[in-house]
């Protein structure tokens, strides 16, 4: 039986000797690789925090002590170690979540995986902690991967260093990546320390003299070098942050287990809030991983576990790459079109216009906030910004698009990845609210392409408007086939179907349309006509929607976003204030949080596929308002 197997809890890591945990850190690289090869998930970022991870849960006792990873794409060696080894149905429908989640394990604390809110976490825990006299309860945060560039950390930092009477250990995981390389002063600073080459030499020098004396050398090696002291601390710099009176140990080498082990102990014993600062490498241990300098196997699908490619079949063209090629040419012909994404210059497709005008791309870090801002301020000075980011962490920067942009009548565009249901990846990353959240912005444009061309023409049209922000948002996986439209109308609107009978009007957002479609031929096979519409701008509501929906008896919306507060709830005001009182359905997802799954899976469940609308629907026209509508049993409701 391999030594993982015998790990059922944390504790089960002090019955190992140091050669057996060393061994067990091989074991944990190895069981990384075969198992997501197989599922997909985020390979790298685990591969690199083994032996750091290990070392925690030795010198820690969780869960009376709590563990935060920041971001939770780095927690599959803690869920190995704190007995979930079930890898096989990873980020699949019912099966182990790919951040932590409380319900598998008490060892969870917090599940919410949008980066840089750990150290606000670890700080509110502390303090409570500290005043219900839990005094024998520590918090422990791994911070890193690019979360050290977020603001939130800093606002964090700043308080944390104000009241430092409480037992608070933070992690500091620097690989020098996010997705890709971090950037600004900090991820300068990081890298200064990574390759200052006295240091460099010195640490080599120190550990070969010392290993020279057997055990006793190694234990005083691990402990000069834990402590961040020594032959060396003359030479280190002096602290991550030394402003905030926050005690700092390291540079320590995150895959030498025994002296990150001495670390964490000593900063255990500090008892006052510690930075453990620990140099670690993404993808650590795998190759493919290792020579992969585009993300290091950030996050991968199924892969050959030998070679690292890819198994995945090619498909249709991907919503992404069809925006990434567009964007480029519209920088062609824009010599005022620029570039911003926060630590995801690949995942958005900005890479490309990156690699061709290098000048005119930003990629601010995970700063949400700060690229909204400074692309207001872009707007300001002559430029038209458009800000790649994925729908989920939009959220984090509302105000700044309601203040900064809005108020300002900045010429901004959003363009939005991985909007509504993305699937595996869970809760916290569903581009769901956007649609809710952004209409209430006063004078922004909102659209969502139904196909691979609607995108290129709507994010052209977009970058025309110069005096409000627009939105551009799009979904996870490869880009619709082209829908043609029947006709146009003067405002814009396309007339996918047109039923000659005004008996039901469907108005379907983005990529929804086929879905609608779908609906409107199970609708007709019952003698009931529909006419579809896709407003390509969804917000505002189109003159001609709202006229249209006048000459039906029923409106149904349908979009993949939350229906409290949205697009149908924007066109039932609509209605109202144009005194139209054509019964209106909304069609979308429950107001709550939706676990992972797939996209099919969980539009299954929620109702939006096209035998579930195309029922209900047909329950509430059969007998009432449709008379020449026929009645029929639910099981005849199936595409052909």
């Amino acid at each position: 039986m391999s030594l993982l197997e015998n790990i059922h809890g944390p504790r089960d890591l002090d019955k190992l000797s140091p050669k057996e945990l060393t061994a067990l850190c091989s074991e944990i690289r190895e069981f990384l690789v075969s198992s997501v090869a197989k599922t997909g998930g985020h390979l790298g970022p685990n591969l690199g925090v083994v032996e750091t991870t290990v070392a925690i849960h030795r010198v820690f006792d969780s869960p009376n002590d709590s563990i935060i990873f920041d971001t939770g794409h780095q927690s599959y060696v803690h869920k190995l170690l704190t007995g979930r080894q079930d890898f096989s149905t990873l980020r699949q429908r019912e099966g182990l979540a790919g951040y932590p989640q409380r319900s598998e394990s008490a060892h969870d604390v917090v599940e919410s995986s949008h980066a840089s809110s750990s150290l606000s976490w670890a700080d509110g825990i502390a303090k409570a902690y500290k005043l219900t006299k839990q005094d024998d309860r520590y918090v422990i945060a791994v911070v890193g991967d690019g979360s050290l560039t977020g603001g939130m950390t800093w606002e964090a930092l700043n308080n944390i260093s104000d009241d430092n009477d409480r037992k608070l250990v933070i992690v500091v995981n620097d690989n020098g990546r996010s997705y890709a390389p971090t950037i600004g002063g900090l991820a300068r600073y990081l890298n200064g320390i990574r390759t200052e080459k006295v240091y460099r030499r010195l640490y080599r020098a120190s550990k070969s003299f010392f290993f020279r004396f057997g055990v006793i050398g190694r234990l005083s090696y691990s402990a000069i070098r834990g402590a961040g002291k020594g032959l060396l601390g003359s030479f280190a710099p002096k602290g991550l942050f030394p402003n905030l009176d926050i005690k700092y140990i390291g540079p320590i080498d995150g895959h030498d287990l025994d002296a990150m082990q001495q670390a964490l102990t000593q900063a255990k014993k500090y008892a006052n809030p510690v930075i453990v600062h620990a140099i670690t490498q993404k993808g650590k241990g795998y190759d493919p991983a290792a020579m992969n300098q585009e993300d290091q196997f950030h996050a991968v699908g199924q892969i050959d576990p030998e070679t690292g490619k890819s198994l995945e079949q090619g498909g249709a063209q991907s919503w992404t790459s069809v925006f990434s090629e567009e964007v480029v040419k519209i920088a062609d012909r824009r010599s005022d079109v620029v570039g911003i994404t926060g630590a995801m210059l690949i995942p958005v497709g900005l890479d490309k216009f990156a690699t061709k005008y290098p000048e005119r791309v930003f990629d601010v870090g995970i700063a949400e906030q700060h690229a909204v801002t400074s692309a207001a301020g872009m707007a300001f000075g002559g430029l038209h910004p458009i800000v790649a980011i994925y729908a989920t962490f939009m959220n984090r920067a509302f105000d700044q698009v309601l203040m900064d942009v809005a108020l300002h009548d900045a010429g901004v565009t959003f363009v939005l990845d991985r909007a509504g249901v993305t699937g595996p990846d869970g809760p916290s990353h569903h581009g769901m609210w956007d649609l809710a959240m952004l209409q209430i912005v006063p004078g922004i444009k909102l659209s969502s392409p139904r196909d691979a061309v609607r995108l290129k023409e709507l994010l052209n049209e977009a970058v025309e408007v110069s005096d409000r922000p627009t939105v551009i948002r799009f979904g996870k996986g490869a880009a619709n086939a082209e829908i043609v439209a029947v006709r146009r109308t003067e405002d814009g609107v396309d007339v996918l179907r047109e039923a000659s009978a005004k008996d039901v009007l469907i108005m379907s957002v983005g990529a929804m349309a086929s879905t609608a479609l779908q609906v409107a031929e199970l609708l007709a096979s019952q003698g009931i006509g529909a006419t579809v519409v896709d407003p390509r701008w969804v917000v505002p509501v189109p003159k001609s929607v709202v006229e249209m929906s006048a000459q039906h008896r029923l409106v149904v919306t349908i979009e993949d976003g939350i229906k409290v507060g949205g697009i149908g709830t924007r066109v039932r005001q609509d209605l109202r204030e144009a005194q139209i009182d054509t019964a209106l359905t909304e069609i979308g997802l429950p107001d709550e949080f939706i676990d992972h799954a797939t996209r099919n899976q969980i539009l299954e469940d929620t109702g939006l596929t096209a035998q579930a609308i195309a029922r209900d629907i047909v329950a509430q026209v059969v007998g009432s308002r449709v008379p020449h509508a026929r009645a029929v049993d639910e099981t005849q409701l199936k595409l052909s």
